[in-house]
């Protein structure tokens, strides 16, 4: 997987896929991220790359040349094939679905948008989907870049160890995770539940499918919505409904 990653502070992504993950898949040949500074593809001898919005208004908006020249100078004769992602509180939002969608290109390119926004004719005429990481306002794109790659990559074939581990991560199959736990097995008066240490996986498999379901149903209902349930699963949330009830009493 290759990344191009376009923005107005490269400086912010140093030492950032230099460590753990990112670390490890690029020096398996399974990543490449370069960096490229939008200010080098402005003309002028200032290299603007910003102005004032027609209409007026507060803020500066994003000028469409040096971002047309940016991605058509970097992509070349992959410019019809590979995604170009404008990085926009405006886009659709990123879940691990999205995540898997993307690992299967073999290229992305992530503009970071800056300052008000981003000329609307970069929008229409030249980013071929635009992504958010959540409903709140950040100074830019960076963050959210360096937040797909990190997602993104994990889920390249080959950078985890534990080709498995990625299917048990949350979201993974609609839901939160289960509890995790390690040694020892007291800690302060706390203990391991027995079923972890019991030995018996088809026991563990069940009791960490319920975990998973009752965590969502406490802290993310709204996954369960879209989630893949059984019979046994919606039994379940079943019961935990009618044990709510019952406390509330």
């Amino acid at each position: 997987m290759h990344f191009d990653i376009l923005t107005l502070f490269p400086n912010l992504f140093a030492g950032v896929f230099d460590e753990s993950i990112a670390r490890r898949a690029r020096e398996a040949g399974l990543l490449t991220v370069e960096i490229h500074n939008i200010r080098d593809y402005a003309a002028g001898r200032h290299r603007v790359t910003d102005d004032t919005p027609y209409g007026g208004g507060g803020g500066m908006v994003m000028k469409p040349e040096p971002l047309f020249a940016a991605v058509e100078s970097v992509l070349e004769s992959d410019l019809d094939t590979t995604p170009i992602i404008m990085l926009s509180p405006q886009g659709r939002r990123f879940t691990q679905q999205v995540a898997r969608e993307l690992a299967r290109e073999r290229h992305l390119l992530l503009i970071c948008g800056r300052y008000e926004g981003v000329d609307e004719r970069v929008h229409q005429y030249l980013v071929t989907d635009e992504i958010s990481i959540g409903d709140y306002v950040l100074s830019g794109g960076e963050v959210p870049a360096m937040v797909l790659v990190e997602a993104i990559t994990r889920l390249i074939p080959g950078v985890l160890g534990d080709p498995s581990a990625t299917f048990e991560d949350s979201y993974a199959d609609g839901l939160l995770e289960y509890p995790q736990y390690t040694r020892p097995p007291t800690f302060r008066g706390h203990v391991v539940p027995d079923v972890l240490l019991s030995g018996h996986h088809a026991k563990i498999v069940h009791w960490r499918r319920r975990e998973a379901l009752r965590r969502t149903w406490e802290r993310r209902p709204d996954l369960l919505r879209t989630a893949r349930l059984s019979t046994e699963d919606q039994t379940f949330l079943h019961r935990l409904e009618l044990e709510r009830e019952l406390q509330n009493q």
